[in-house]
């Protein structure tokens, strides 16, 4: 659980009118997650989203309603989630191996084709294409940093195990592994962004415009989770 100094749990207990000295329990400062699975409905969202400086939205994944407000949103089709946006933002979750950044590059080009001094042959020449390879390289890097700072971290938590069996001895397989096609690879990262927003498990999103959202309960939102997960194990 993390932990602010500034989170006052004053307000909250005196809106649902308990006891403001600190024995009641769940304490929302010590039994964060306990407190809100059983207050959650009670409070305004603008009291909840002081519970955003004591916990992680990874954290909050244990509530069933934040839960099933994610999966609720994403059913929205948000701009942030599209197949586009989520690709650029989360490069390293992209299974594919092909070069990155040709859209971007593209985009560069347009412009300076269309709007760079209205377009001029004079005085654009090879602006386009020089701006386009920029664009592509920066991209390109920008997506090989990223890997590379997850895989850091990766390795930095990875404990190697004692194998009792030699390498040697282990099978070597020799069917070539079919290639996935464009569509598998979407349909792969498509999955792996959502299970990492319902999980809490993305970074540069804005959890709290969900987590507290009530107008995305649903009557029946266990069923509907139930749902969704056993769609996940058929898939």
């Amino acid at each position: 659980m993390t932990s602010d100094q500034s989170f006052d749990m004053i307000p909250v207990l005196a809106y649902l009118g308990v006891e403001k000295d600190g024995s009641y329990s769940p304490s929302p400062s010590n039994q964060t997650i306990d407190f809100l699975i059983k207050h959650i409905h009670n409070l305004p969202p603008h009291l909840l989203l002081k519970f955003s400086s004591i916990t992680s939205p990874k954290q909050r994944t244990v509530i069933h309603v934040i839960r099933n407000r994610r999966l609720k949103y994403i059913d929205t089709q948000p701009a942030e989630l599209s197949f586009t946006a989520a690709r650029h933002t989360w490069p390293s979750v992209w299974p594919g191996r092909e070069r990155r950044g040709v859209a971007e590059g593209h985009d560069e080009e347009q412009w300076a084709q269309t709007d760079f001094m209205q377009g001029s042959t004079k005085h654009v020449k090879k602006l386009g294409s020089l701006l386009r390879d920029y664009e592509e390289e920066r991209e390109a890097e920008r997506v090989r940093n990223i890997r590379r700072t997850q895989l850091a971290a990766e390795e930095s938590q990875f404990i190697p195990e004692e194998d009792e069996d030699s390498a040697e001895d282990e099978p070597v397989e020799s069917d070539t592994v079919e290639e996935a096609t464009e569509a598998d690879n979407r349909a792969e990262f498509e999955r792996r962004i959502r299970e990492r927003f319902i999980y809490g498990l993305l970074d540069n999103i804005d959890y709290d415009r969900v987590d507290w959202d009530e107008s995305l309960d649903t009557d029946n939102d266990r069923d509907t989770e139930e749902r969704w997960f056993d769609d996940e194990d058929e898939d």
